[in-house]
């Protein structure tokens, strides 16, 4: 499991900046998925070879000059919940700030390990002015500039070191769900129709992280973990209304599953934060189930399921081969269905094809459509592997791999798609110079 580090601080200390400087190294890696939104405030940073994941509080207020002092503490109090690190942003060219100050004493609170970070400090004299900020009270101080990036490699060695090294023990080598979705949705609910009055089925494992329950669940054949970071811990006031609340609390359930269960109310459907969910599962390529929930409350006609679920399809598009059911946690409906099929799903993303079937329709699909010719050059496709990751990767080995575009992308994919099952699954395609 990853570790989650946030990032808070008042507006316009450098907050994005540093997020965009600490999850670029990535982007080379990491193909963005087509037509997934890229989402400014979330994402993957390496160093040193430890992967974990950043969150930019600062997305998620609107900046106004009158900011709200009340809106930044409600983050830095979420950030301390939900985060297992945090990057304490402060600009040294305006020097310590009462906003800084009441910040830096919500952070003593908690015991969490906090990193001052002092931001814009590009020459000598600016790194002597940085001093002042030990008068926070945060131990070190950390003093780099976001802009040129000097600076951010002893802060970065110092966060790594700090990451706990608990897992999940590896030999309970079962399927993890987890059931993710905008609060109020039902998880709970849902989680307490699968495991029903069955409680004693149930067993809680010690030492998992401390701040999902995984419980396993074993009945009907079934044997797998269930992750429920819903009901948890008490609610606390601040985060009713903040957006990034929900994601916040997702990221952590998406991170240690297999296979995701996104949540929807039928009365509401698909809103922008329940996209949002998805291109987070997307991201982190993992399994996807959508299971529409409270479908006993909506007047029927009957072709209405068939209609709703065209209209998510189109929503979630380009990426929309995915499972839809529709359920009642309330009156368990289709309650096995949802079980059988995330583990289709499962199945579905660690399945791999061998080299010669891949080739044999791969091959032929890219002879009845060639990628088109740019500038007179032609891109020829030679060879497709899979590659051993753990969700479905492929790489198409060819003379001019820069020259495929998201259109001929998406031609490969979906003639994947109809080839092999990979119903519920983000697949990745690379393309590498043969």
């Amino acid at each position: 499991m990853g570790n989650i580090v946030a990032i808070v601080g008042r507006p316009n200390v450098g907050k994005s900046t540093l997020f965009n400087r600490l999850t670029e190294s990535r982007s080379a890696i990491v193909h963005e998925t087509a037509g997934v939104t890229r989402d400014r405030h979330y994402g993957k940073s390496l160093w040193n070879g430890v992967e974990f994941s950043i969150i930019d509080t600062g997305g998620y207020v609107m900046n106004s000059d009158d900011i709200f002092e009340e809106e930044i503490r409600k983050q830095v109090i979420l950030a301390m919940e939900e985060a297992d690190n945090i990057l304490f942003l402060c600009d040294v060219s305006s020097g310590i700030t009462d906003l800084d100050v009441s910040i830096a004493k919500l952070l003593r609170k908690t015991n969490k390990p906090v990193f001052l970070v002092v931001n814009k400090v590009d020459n000598y004299e600016r790194s002597l002015e940085a001093h002042e900020f030990y008068n926070l009270g945060l131990g070190e101080i950390y003093p780099m500039s976001s802009i040129t990036g000097s600076g951010s490699g002893d802060m970065l060695d110092a966060l790594v070191k700090t990451f706990s090294k608990e897992t999940m023990k590896e030999e309970e080598d079962l399927p993890r769900f987890a059931i993710i979705g905008r609060p109020n949705v039902g998880k709970s609910s849902l989680v307490n129709a699968l495991l029903g009055e069955d409680r004693n089925i149930v067993t809680p494992i010690a030492g998992t992280t401390r701040d999902s329950v995984h419980t396993r669940y074993t009945k009907f054949g079934h044997d797998f973990y269930l992750i429920d970071t819903a009901g948890l811990r008490k609610k606390t006031k601040v985060s009713e209304n903040l957006e990034f609340y929900s994601v916040m609390r997702s990221i952590r359930s998406i991170e240690s599953s297999d296979v995701c269960l996104l949540l929807l109310d039928a009365e509401r459907g698909i809103e922008a934060q329940d996209m949002n969910i998805l291109s987070l599962v997307i991201k982190n390529r993992k399994g996807i189930v959508i299971l529409v929930n409270k479908w006993d409350l909506i007047e029927k006609e009957t072709s209405s399921t068939l209609q709703y679920e065209t209209a998510i399809r189109k929503r979630i598009e380009p990426f929309s081969d995915i499972p839809i059911i529709f359920t009642s946690a309330l009156t368990k409906q289709r309650v096995h269905k949802v079980l059988e099929t995330a583990m289709e799903v499962y199945r579905n993303r660690i399945q791999r094809i061998p080299t010669h079937k891949l080739n044999e329709v791969m091959l032929k699909a890219i002879e009845e459509l060639h990628p088109p010719a740019i500038k007179g050059k032609f891109v020829r496709i030679k060879y497709v592997q899979q590659l051993p990751t753990h969700a479905p990767t492929f790489a198409f080995y060819c003379n001019l791999p820069q020259y495929i575009k998201d259109p001929y992308r998406r031609y490969l994919e979906n003639r994947l798609r109809e080839n092999f099952n990979f119903s519920g699954v983000p697949l990745q395609l690379f393309f590498r110079e043969k």
